[in-house]
């Protein structure tokens, strides 16, 4: 480690406790202090260079220090930093509700800003036991969700998240969830396509509804993608079945598009591909182009017509965040909705996803590569020790852990989920650098099987 890094990191580890850390294993493995980025590439005080290819978990969409959005920050920042919402308004966040309107389905009419992604699914919990306690529906207190999900890591959405990595350790303080076996199809029989495989697993979920809808507000999942769950992937045919018994048992539909939004999946939402609508969207990472916290929940006229009474009723939707709508977070998400709209980047996007499905047909030979499969520019990689068997490796093996450490050697930051290397680049990755991360992500392949 250079003299620069060594001192940034040395000061760091006395003060610093990082996200997701065992910090017990940077006496080990190096922290790396990063000065500036510049589209795809991270630059770290000994002018060491790393592509971006997991867009700094998944926020980051157009580049670092784009400057366009940089631009538009800048003006912002000279008008105004912030002011509450609460009794008063700014142009930044009307002209992002509006916009985000647009873009959804047509009854989709509100939007309640939280301050990132967990708060806007503990928000989206509230509204919806809330929406049914004004109804006189005082028993729908449950909530319904996927196992290997994970919506956030406040107490609220990590009470709907199944992943014991995260959960395990606090399910005492939490909320009690029914729980539906996923619909991942990395598990269906070999016999069966991923459309009648998503179809089978729904009965499960069917059931659940079938036994419990009485009592519970609404389901809650993330579409096509289970991100932080080993990016599990399933059919659109799940959504679509979905919303039909929701509406049948008189049900939310909540739909955590925080990580597949913003044309992730290949479409600008997720729960596009199935041509839903659901009652209520959670909105973040990516809603910045990667630059500031921000969340929002949109929902319909039928929900927020439910709080919407005198006063001294005490039927108001109080759920609030300091920050919220921050007018410098709501410019950037502004700018990055231009970017949307200048550069076709949907369209775009699906040359580049096809393009990066097509460079890993040979990853795909590997004898310990059991699947590589994609939603939009999300690509995952599994590692397993018996491929034709799917026997995975011992977790405690760390063998994602080596694939970490070769990318950053060769000059790539890759982050894998366990034994799931994954690729989810910002948008403007080009087709060199493509090659160069598949390149990489072959070499950590091999050197994480040894």
């Amino acid at each position: 480690m250079s003299k620069n890094n060594h001192i940034i990191v040395k000061r760091d580890l006395k003060v610093v406790w990082h996200p997701c850390t065992q910090m017990k294993d940077h006496e080990k493995i190096p922290l790396i202090p990063i000065k500036e980025g510049k589209g795809v590439w991270l630059k770290d005080y000994n002018n060491n260079k790393y592509i971006d290819a997991i867009s700094s978990w998944w926020v980051n969409l157009f580049g670092h220090s784009n400057p366009y959005i940089n631009k538009k920050i800048i003006k912002q920042l000279e008008k105004l930093e912030h002011v509450l919402l609460a009794g008063f308004t700014h142009m930044p966040a009307l002209t992002l509700a509006e916009r985000l309107i647009s873009l959804s389905p047509k009854n989709i009419s509100k939007c309640f800003f939280a301050d990132n992604g967990s708060s806007a699914i503990d928000a989206a919990m509230k509204m919806s036991h809330h929406y049914w306690r004004n109804q006189g529906y005082n028993k729908k207190t449950k909530f319904i969700s996927l196992s290997n999900s994970y919506h956030g890591e406040t107490l609220g959405s990590l009470s709907v998240s199944n992943i014991d990595l995260y959960k395990k350790t606090y399910k005492n303080l939490m909320k009690d969830t029914i729980v539906v076996d996923t619909p991942d199809c990395y598990l269906k029989n070999d016999t069966h396509t991923d459309k009648e495989h998503t179809r089978l697993m729904f009965d499960k979920m069917l059931k659940a509804i079938e036994k419990n809808h009485k009592v519970t507000s609404a389901v809650i999942l993330e579409p096509l993608v289970q991100c932080a769950g080993y990016m599990r992937m399933y059919h659109p045919i799940y959504l679509k079945l979905l919303r039909e018994a929701c509406d049948k048992y008189k049900l939310h539909l909540i739909a955590d598009e925080i990580a597949v939004g913003f044309g992730r999946t290949g479409t600008m939402f997720a729960y596009e591909k199935s041509k839903i609508t659901p009652d209520i969207i959670c909105l973040s990472k990516g809603i910045t182009g990667g630059y500031m916290t921000l969340s929002t929940i949109l929902t319909n006229d039928n929900i927020y017509n439910a709080f919407y009474d005198e006063y001294i009723k005490l039927n108001a939707f109080l759920h609030s965040h300091s920050y919220a709508a921050n007018p410098l977070a709501c410019t950037a998400a502004n700018a990055s909705l231009d970017l949307f709209e200048k550069s076709n980047v949907i369209n775009n996007n699906k040359i580049l996803s096809e393009y990066i499905l097509k460079s890993f047909a040979e990853i795909s030979k590997h004898p310990n590569v059991s699947d590589v499969r994609q939603h939009g520019m999300i690509t995952a990689i599994e590692l397993v020790k018996n491929k034709s068997k799917k026997i995975p490796y011992n977790w405690k093996e760390r063998r994602g852990l080596r694939a970490y450490e070769y990318g950053l050697k060769n000059n790539v930051l890759i982050r894998p989920l366990g034994n799931v290397i994954y690729f989810m680049p910002p948008y403007i990755i080009k087709k060199k650098e493509i090659d160069k991360v598949i390149n990489v992500i072959h070499g950590a392949i091999d050197v994480a099987t040894k």
